[in-house]
């Protein structure tokens, strides 16, 4: 049958000659007005999941039946518009992509053809055969569909320019979102329209290697945005090819975050600075190590050092915390909890000059060092106050008889340190003469008052005084009152009967 119709339809020799060339699909449509299907060569058949022409169809509108012809953007094809009524019609075309839709001994099978149309003439210029070459793109399609699919679905921002004609083909989401720009207002556009590669660190490599269609090196760039404001990028180029076209894929990393929190990074160490020099407060800066990094004018002012003879030096080296134990003591903590709330030390000024400070410290990142912020408070002053106060109502009390009782224990708040710590010691630590003894100091008798009333030698008492206080950890009286006015002890006892 189709030695018959090679003889009789046509010339066998060119037909020959063009099937003998081709590794493709070949398919022979008769030049009548029904657009009879002749001849298809075995690739051609396999392509459409048959063995015989017949199963093809006999002509355009029963292959249409058969087969649903679909564009790659999934609009389908009128009859007019396929491939075999077009070169029927005398058209000329090339690289024509169709998804090829069937249903084949009851499967659904799908092929992607890429279709071009080849018109034989006789010496007088009549069409004599018409031919369909057909190659099998589903492969390609496959992996350009994965493609696809990958390039949309990559959170990096990228976009894909023709090296033909510098035009954007393709964009992805994350672009899109990156940048602020709707799809249509990227695909078509030239590269000097959107330009990727502004104020980019080596924008005339990255424009030679544009060019030649060769790799572009991450760099640096400044893309610019819909409304009218600025991102910093890193910008990359990659060559590919697409549909046989020369492409380059710019893939991007958004720097902006990075930027802003740089900027909110120097703005807060530049408040911190200006905070730390202008400061009235002595405060200093040393790492972990305890070394010296930094003092600021009031703690040169306050302990008479210059910053030369401080900076890159340690604490114990300078030797300006009086006590050892209490700088062990500070720096411990600080290492096991990271602040120091309130601790009392003393502080030796360049002079020798002792001043009483209260120190709170905490810790913080430098160039991320850890580091750690002593702020010193000068309380000598309070102090001296303090104990002139107390010395004053010591004396005044050493004679409380003629004192009232209220006046007594505001007398003993007054004298009491705001920021004494208050002893571990509770009142089921004291034997039961102690708490006698403790509860006449409370209503203010003197040491002869209290011998008397217990009927006890004076000494025993000073005796008993002694080991009150100690285990109180006070020193004076108006401190033992205080210490057991805390604890809510001898709450409504009698004041005694003053003479």
């Amino acid at each position: 049958m189709s030695q018959a119709v090679l003889a009789t339809e046509t010339n066998r020799h060119p037909l020959q000659q063009i099937i003998s060339g081709l590794s493709d699909g070949v398919i022979l449509v008769k030049t009548d007005p029904a657009k009879t299907l002749l001849w298809a060569n075995d690739a051609a058949l396999a392509m459409h999941g048959v063995s015989e022409v017949g199963q093809l169809g006999g002509n355009a509108e029963e292959y249409a039946q058969r087969y649903a012809l679909r564009y790659r953007n999934n609009h389908p094809l009128a009859l007019d518009s396929y491939p075999i009524s077009r070169v029927a019609a005398g058209e000329r075309f090339s690289d024509v992509v169709v998804e090829v839709q069937a249903q084949i001994d009851g499967e659904s099978r799908c092929w992607v053809h890429r279709v071009r149309s080849m018109i034989l003439t006789d010496r007088s210029g009549a069409p004599e055969s018409l031919v369909l070459i057909l190659s099998d793109a589903t492969d390609w399609a496959s992996a350009e569909q994965r493609f696809e699919k990958t390039f949309n679905a990559n959170p990096a921002p990228a976009v894909i320019c023709r090296l033909s004609d510098l035009r954007y083909i393709k964009v992805n989401q994350g672009f899109l979102e990156m940048t602020g720009y709707a799809r249509d207002q990227v695909i078509g556009r030239s590269v000097y329209e959107l330009d990727v590669l502004e104020d980019a660190e080596h924008k005339d490599l990255a424009v030679e290697r544009l060019g030649r269609g060769a790799t572009i090196p991450q760099m640096q760039a400044e893309l610019r945005l819909p409304d009218g404001g600025s991102k910093l990028v890193i910008v990359a180029g990659q060559p590919l090819d697409i549909n046989d076209e020369d492409c380059m894929l710019f893939s991007f990393m958004d720097l902006e975050p990075r930027r802003k929190a740089e900027i909110a990074l120097r703005q807060s160490e530049e408040r911190f600075a200006k905070s730390f020099r202008l400061t009235p407060v002595p405060t200093l800066v040393c790492s972990a190590e305890q070394q010296i990094v930094d003092v600021n004018e009031a703690f040169l002012n306050t302990c008479g050092y210059s910053s030369e003879e401080l900076l890159g030096k340690t604490v114990a080296a300078i030797g300006f915390i009086a006590e050892a134990p209490a700088a062990e003591q500070l720096f411990a903590q600080l290492e096991k909890v990271g602040n120091v709330e309130g601790q009392d030390l003393k502080v030796r000024k360049k002079n020798a000059e002792r001043i009483d400070c209260v120190v709170y410290a905490d810790t913080l990142s430098i160039q991320d060092s850890p580091c750690y912020l002593l702020v010193l408070m000068d309380i000598s002053e309070r102090k001296r106050s303090e104990l002139e106060l107390v010395g004053a109502i010591e004396e005044v009390m050493r004679d409380a008889s003629w004192f009232s009782q209220t006046l007594i224990e505001k007398l003993a708040n007054v004298k009491k340190p705001r920021n004494a710590e208050v002893s571990g010691v509770s009142s089921a630590d004291l034997t039961n003469r102690e708490r006698q003894v403790l509860g006449l100091i409370y209503q203010g008798l003197a040491d002869k008052e209290i011998a008397a009333q217990l009927q006890l030698a004076p000494n025993t008492v000073r005796n008993h005084v002694a080991t009150l206080y100690s285990k109180l950890g006070v020193h004076r009286r108006g401190e033992a009152i205080v210490w057991a006015r805390e604890r809510g002890l001898f709450v409504g006892t009698p004041r005694p009967v003053r003479r």
